[in-house]
């Protein structure tokens, strides 16, 4: 099967999916956790990228 026709059948299938979670509350609400823990994990991410800038940028003790 060619690209065009996987990129046509994933179409389809997200469009499927779609459907089926706008129709079900099971699935929206863990549409929604999936979504809450993928923000979760990107601000720890985040977070951690920040720490990790802060302890880079720090001037570095000269020995004595």
């Amino acid at each position: 099967m060619s690209r065009f026709g996987w990129f046509v059948v994933g179409l389809g299938l997200g469009a499927f999916a779609a459907v089926q979670a706008k129709d079900n509350p099971q699935v929206k609400a863990a549409a929604d956790e999936l979504i809450g823990a993928a923000k979760e994990f990107g601000n720890a991410v985040a977070e951690g990228y920040k720490e990790r800038e802060a302890e880079l940028s720090k001037p570095k003790a000269k020995p004595s």
